[in-house]
């Protein structure tokens, strides 16, 4: 066989070894970020549901807003500051 063919074959397998320990590495590492991660993927299932149940939402919007007008009016406030945040947020992510 063609010497430098053996060669070839054996730079080819140990590129394969390094990037496997590598793809290790790279997996253990990434462990610490699993709670992070399962935090914003409960957000994004929470945020599914609400666009999903929208007009149950807004039943519920208009039922505080006409029992306890001033706290329904605090809340509003604040969800609109939350979506504004949200939207700046969107903005810096490209």
């Amino acid at each position: 066989m063609n010497p430098e063919l053996v060669e070839l074959a054996l730079r080819k397998q140990r590129l394969q070894i390094r990037c496997s320990e590598q793809r290790d590495a790279l997996i253990h590492h990434a462990q610490a970020f699993a709670p992070v991660l399962h935090g914003v993927d409960r957000i994004g299932d929470g945020l599914r549901w609400a666009r999903h149940n929208a007009p149950l939402l807004s039943g519920i919007a208009v039922f505080a807003l006409v029992v306890r007008p001033r706290a329904a009016i605090r809340w509003a406030r604040r969800g609109w500051l939350g979506w504004q945040l949200l939207r700046r947020v969107r903005n810096l992510i490209p």
